[in-house]
C-alpha cells in the first residue's frame, strides 16, 4: 500500500505541477505587451523641444574633437598615439589607431554637416510654431 500511495502522490505532484506551468503560460500570453504601432507623425514637435540639448551636444563633441593633445577624445591627442605607435614600430597598434584618427576626423565633418542641418531646423521650428501646428 505504501508504494501505490507514492505512486498516486508523484502523480497528483506531477498533474498539479502541469496545470500549474499551463496556467503561467497563459498568463504571461495574455500580459504581453502588444507590438509598438506605427508612428503616426514625424516627432517635430519633440525634435524642436530638444533642439537646444542636441546643438548643446554637437558644440560639445566638435570643441573636443577639435581640442589638444592634452585632451582624452581629440583629434591632435590620438594623432600623437598613432605617431607614438609608429616610431616604437608598433605597426599593429599603429594600423588600429590610425584607423580610429581616420573615422574620428571624419565625425567632424559629420558634426559640422549636422550642425548646418540643425539651423535649418531650428528656422523651421520657429516658422511653424516649434512643431505644434502639424500635429
Amino acid at each position: 500500500m505504501d508504494v501505490r500511495r507514492r505512486r498516486r502522490t508523484l502523480l497528483v505532484g506531477m498533474a498539479a505541477a502541469a496545470l500549474v506551468a499551463t496556467g503561467t503560460g497563459v498568463a504571461a500570453a495574455e500580459s504581453a505587451p502588444s507590438p509598438a504601432a506605427a508612428p503616426t507623425g514625424d516627432g517635430a514637435h519633440r525634435l524642436c523641444k530638444r533642439l537646444p540639448k542636441i546643438d548643446h551636444r554637437i558644440d560639445r563633441a566638435l570643441k573636443r574633437l577639435d581640442a589638444g593633445a592634452a585632451t582624452r577624445g581629440s583629434v591632435a591627442r590620438l594623432q600623437a598615439r598613432v605617431d607614438n605607435a609608429k616610431s616604437a614600430g608598433h605597426d599593429e597598434i599603429a594600423t588600429y589607431l590610425q584607423d580610429r584618427l581616420t573615422f574620428r576626423k571624419s565625425l567632424i565633418t559629420t558634426l559640422q554637416q549636422r550642425e548646418k542641418d540643425l539651423a535649418d531646423v531650428r528656422t523651421w521650428c520657429s516658422d511653424h510654431d516649434n512643431g505644434a501646428k502639424g500635429k
